[in-house]
């Protein structure tokens, strides 16, 4: 039996904590526990066999840190060759009867990924693909990437291991106290993420004591179709006597981890602080509770690096915008390479209310694999909707979808054998929800039977490449009425059958149905009124249509959508003021205003360009104090406001300062001129046996904002120095 098929029919046994038992053995402070396995291999050897001992299915080799990031190619080899051979001689000499299996372990490797740091995504990719390549051929038997704070690292990591291994895949997070990934990640987005990247396991680890961990542990159960993995910490961390103890005891916490395993976690161990002693209790206490069977969750949804985005429950608004069909100036924009005339769509948009972005920037003239890679880059660094890319070139596809963090709208396949066999590769690889077209080789159908039968077809053909039902919608095709008086109601009874029959969702481009005609709002609001009565999921529609926004808004509420009519009041307003509000919203659905100067949105908004252009503006008629002081200053702390309110995260943040950044980088040299303005310098490091860098990262770059002099003597620093 392997290792899967032991997780799907028992609750699989994890080990505990590491670093902390090898402090105790005398790991000293800076130094890196990878070495241990040659240097101490006995020790190591002792601590992996007393896991196995006390009931551990899988333990994990002391490859956490083990990155070329940190040791040069031989000895990276070395270690991770060392660290497999300890975990298999444990396992020999382990006395306890039952199924056991070695993990290759991969943490974060303690940067951020750009555009909010200083780590290229594909550089992260080929860093844990090194560490994969050297665990496979060392025997690795599974492969468990844990402790992952960040979405994007996390994605870069698995497709690491899927790149290069055949091995299953294990996958935790680390979440904060407030339920969320350092970089904003919602449990529900993660899940979304890990599960259309095909990973065998998911969950939890460190962050907090179990009990902390029920509610993401719930949220994690509740979505997820794979099992789910949990490995608290032992609680809190303090100092007693000199020593650091954890708060909760072996005994609470395998009472907390069999309560786990009754919800229906099928993956349980320990992180920090956790000991054989740990394990030894959780296997005992829980040994009389029976697996809870795997259920598959029938939940269709897409999200960013923030939150998933479910459809059905209510009708999704996709943002039309930036295509350039039918658009001069954003088609001049393209030839140009002005990306930041996208990101102002973008943004622009997410301000009248969409949930998420088409992406298009197809057009003869231009490479378009390379601009829509940067433009999905760039869009997700300044607003936090999901996307939709929205391409035909196969090549741009899936340059797109490798670098999106989050579960793209994939637009789109048809029933074309062509386009399935070009299409659905990569949405088996990345992951993704597919947006189908009812259409074939002969066009298509007049008939809402026929386009029906095409939309059966292709689930039949997805089915052959593993992608589940869940993650196709159906786009029936809304053609011109002006060209064929019936062709809106055969999209319209399309709509119903695709979803009466095949119990799958639709998506539509409303404007089609009015081309040719005056007055096409009015057509295109009734249509698409029409369209959600009949079940319609999804539109991509123009949102500064205020007769499209009439119809979502007004439809919500007579569909008891809206409590207290709420939106529809604010939306009314806006109508009665005949003005557009400048309002964003947020991951939570919360509008967070847009108020300011056009400087200190740009850098609330994080547009590194337009912060930079805005300055140059200011300083002809302003001194560059009176800059920092008036605009840079209040837009940064509007930005802190926000994080501390959880209305913005922490990309947001970063990037925030970065477009302040560029616009103090324009008034330096006025700065150096008017002396006595320094608010004084500061000294930086990260201590001695800390070799992450992320914090001081964030806490430089907002100083240097701030007016500071930051001397930054980088990681793992001595006191003395």
């Amino acid at each position: 039996m392997n290792v899967l098929e032991y997780l799907n029919q028992h609750t699989l046994v994890l080990d505990g904590g590491m670093g902390t038992l090898l402090q105790s053995r005398g790991l000293l402070p800076g130094e890196l526990p990878e070495r241990w396995n040659l240097t101490h291999a006995n020790d190591v050897v002792e601590i992996h066999k007393a896991y196995f001992d006390a009931g551990s299915n899988v333990v994990s080799a002391n490859t956490f840190g083990a990155n070329s990031l940190k040791f040069s190619p031989d000895e990276l080899e070395s270690v991770i060759q060392a660290a497999l051979a300890n975990v298999r001689q444990a396992k020999r000499q382990s006395s306890r009867s039952g199924p056991k299996w070695v993990a290759l372990d991969i943490g974060p490797t303690g940067h951020i990924l750009s555009p909010l740091g200083d780590l290229d995504f594909e550089k992260a990719v080929e860093v844990f693909a090194q560490t994969v390549r050297l665990g496979v051929r060392y025997g690795a038997e599974v492969i468990l990437i844990e402790t992952m704070n960040d979405s994007y690292e996390t994605k870069a990591a698995v497709l690491a291991a899927k790149e290069n291994s055949d091995l299953p895949i294990f996958v935790s997070n680390a979440y904060g106290e407030d339920g969320k990934l350092m970089t904003g990640a919602s449990p529900v987005a993660m899940v979304a993420i890990l599960e259309g990247l095909g990973v065998d396991a998911l969950g939890v680890n460190c962050s907090l004591g179990p009990q902390a961990l029920m509610g993401v542990v719930g949220e994690y159960l509740q979505y997820a179709s794979v099992p789910v993995l949990c490995k608290p910490n032992a609680g809190l961390p303090h100092v007693q006597n000199g020593q650091t103890v954890f708060d909760v005891s072996a005994d609470d916490f395998a009472d907390c981890m069999r309560d786990m395993i009754r919800m229906g976690v099928r993956a349980v161990g320990g992180c920090c602080g956790t000991t054989p002693e740990y394990i030894r209790a959780l296997v005992q206490r829980s040994a009389d509770v029976s697996p809870v069977p795997l259920e598959k969750k029938e939940f269709c949804c897409i999200s960013s690096y923030t939150h998933a985005l479910s459809f059905g429950s209510e009708p999704v608004l996709i943002g039309e915008r930036i295509n350039p069909t039918g658009k001069k100036a954003f088609k001049q924009a393209l030839l140009q390479g002005d990306i930041n005339y996208i990101l102002q769509e973008g943004i622009d948009q997410q301000a009248r209310g969409v949930h998420a972005l088409d992406v298009n920037v197809g057009l003869p003239d231009i490479d378009e694999t390379d601009m829509l890679r940067t433009a999905v880059c760039e869009l997700q660094a300044v607003t936090d909707l999901p996307l939709q890319i929205d391409t035909s070139n196969p090549a741009a596809m899936e340059a797109a979808l490798r670098r999106y963090n989050g579960k793209a709208l994939i637009n789109s396949v048809n029933g074309k054998a062509e386009s399935m066999r070009s299409v659905f590769p990569l949405v088996k690889k990345y992951g993704g929800v597919v947006v189908a077209l009812t259409l074939d080789e002969q066009g298509i159908p007049a008939t809402a039977e026929e386009r029906l039968a095409i939309a059966k077809r292709i689930l039949e053909q997805a089915g052959h490449y593993g992608i589940d039902k869940k993650d196709i919608i159906f786009d029936p095709l809304a053609l011109t009425v002006s060209t064929d008086p019936g062709a809106a109601l055969e999209t319209l009874r399309a709509i119903e059958l695709i979803r009466t029959e095949l119990g799958c969702h639709t998506s539509l481009g409303v404007s089609n149905v009015s081309f040719g005609l005056p007055a096409r709002d009015t057509v295109n609001a009734t249509f698409f009124a029409l369209a959600l009565q009949k079940g319609l999921s999804a539109a991509i529609m123009n949102p500064y249509s205020d007769e499209m926004m009439k119809v979502y808004y007004a439809f919500r509420t007579l569909c008891g959508k809206d409590p207290n009519c709420a939106d529809y009041i604010q939306f009314a307003q806006h109508l009665v003021k005949q003005e557009p509000t400048r309002t964003a919203v947020n991951a939570s659905g919360e509008r967070v205003s847009q108020e300011g100067s056009a400087l200190q949105q740009a850098i609330v908004k994080g547009l590194r360009e337009s912060a930079a252009t805005l300055t140059d503006e200011l300083l002809r008629d302003h001194t560059a104090m009176d800059v920092v002081q008036n605009e840079i200053v209040p837009a940064l702390d509007r930005v802190g406001v926000c994080f501390e309110q959880k209305t913005l995260f922490l990309p947001q943040l970063l990037m925030s300062a970065e477009a302040a950044k560029a616009a103090f980088e324009r008034i330096k040299a006025s700065m150096s001129a008017e002396s006595g303005h320094s608010r004084g310098t500061v000294v930086l490091a990260t201590v001695q046996g800390d070799i992450h860098d992320i914090g001081k990262n964030i806490v430089r770059l907002l100083l240097e904002n701030y007016g500071f002099a930051v001397i930054d003597l980088g990681r793992d620093v001595a006191p003395e120095r």
